[in-house]
């Protein structure tokens, strides 16, 4: 009797005092937990990007749009090549920026799988891998792909019905007349020129190439544009913003020979937890950034010389994003 009474009317109980030490734990946890969500909102999101002129464009659109919606932005655009910028993030020194989905190939070295050179399914993979490994979230991707092509001269490719790599390799096998200016790189390396020749049964000789040392596309788009040594094709990446300008055509790629490139916004998961709308905000502006439209815009900036900002801002403007 005596016991059960103390139990009930004097000291608690042992059981009695653990309930009250959890409850008082997971109220102290839920207020922290509070607290850090309510700091990460008031957080200004962090928006980086490579010092490249397709990603100044980006990275301004991402701040246009992010400020745009009243969110709190830190712009540390052009911050550097994509190793800086991609292990900033990892380290939580930045908090967003605009990557390529190809590069997930060499981010998880997995280079020799298939998938990166499929869109949706290089995508697939590099989200799942850097959610699970860093905690970074890859949100809607653009529909274009940054990566090596071969482009032809305009008047070439309509007076030859020319559009795609498989018309290109059935032009030239069949003697049409072609001169290529390219990097020595993408005329050696296994997984350039050789490989679309292998894939479009074409063959280029010596005498079909103009090799100019570097990789600079400028160079090689300047050559095809300007005829330099009977040059009437190019090395390019397939947004480059002097395709247009210089009246050259790129070639598709429907046998998925090159690696896909296709810019996409990279966050990390706690920010994007902190500020959700993120992804909704971003994803009509990546939508509706294609090949075309890219090389547009980049020409603008590349060629016309206009501040990324102000090009940023105006595409965005006229596709009324912004209010």
């Amino acid at each position: 009797m005596t016991t059960t009474s103390a139990r009930r009317h004097g000291r608690p109980a042992r059981d009695d005092i653990m309930r009250k030490l959890l409850a008082i734990g997971l109220a102290a946890a839920t207020l922290t937990a509070a607290t850090g969500a309510a700091q990460a909102a008031d957080a200004p999101i962090r928006v980086a990007s490579k010092i490249d002129t397709e990603g100044s464009l980006l990275g301004n659109m991402i701040v246009e749009v992010l400020e745009n919606a009243k969110l709190p932005v830190e712009s540390r655009l052009q911050l550097g090549p994509t190793n800086i910028v991609r292990q900033a993030l990892i380290s939580g020194d930045i908090d967003l920026y605009p990557e390529y989905t190809g590069n997930g190939a060499f981010f998880t070295d997995t280079t020799d799988d298939p998938a990166w050179k499929n869109a949706a399914e290089g995508y697939a993979k590099i989200r799942e891998m850097d959610l699970k490994e860093h905690q970074l979230a890859w949100l809607t991707p653009a529909p274009a792909n940054n990566t090596w092509a071969i482009a032809v001269r305009q008047n070439v490719a309509d007076a030859n019905d020319l559009s795609s790599m498989a018309d290109f390799g059935r032009w030239v096998d069949n003697g049409g007349e072609v001169k290529l200016a390219a990097s020595a790189e993408f005329v050696e390396s296994d997984a350039a020129l050789p490989s679309f020749q292998r894939a479009y049964d074409f063959t280029l000789d010596e005498d079909q190439l103009l090799v100019l040392s570097g990789g600079n596309t400028a160079a090689t788009i300047r050559a095809a544009a300007e005829g330099t040594s009977g040059t009437n094709a190019a090395m390019v990446y397939g947004t480059d913003g002097a395709i247009a300008a210089a009246q050259l055509k790129v070639m598709d790629d429907p046998k998925g020979v090159q690696m896909v490139y296709a810019p996409a916004p990279v966050v990390r998961e706690s920010v994007l937890e902190a500020h959700p709308q993120i992804a909704e905000l971003l994803e009509p502006v990546f939508e509706s950034l294609d090949r075309e439209t890219l090389q547009r815009l980049n020409g603008k900036i590349q060629v016309d010389g206009l501040p990324a900002k102000q090009v940023a801002h105006d595409y965005l403007s006229q596709q009324g994003l912004l209010d």
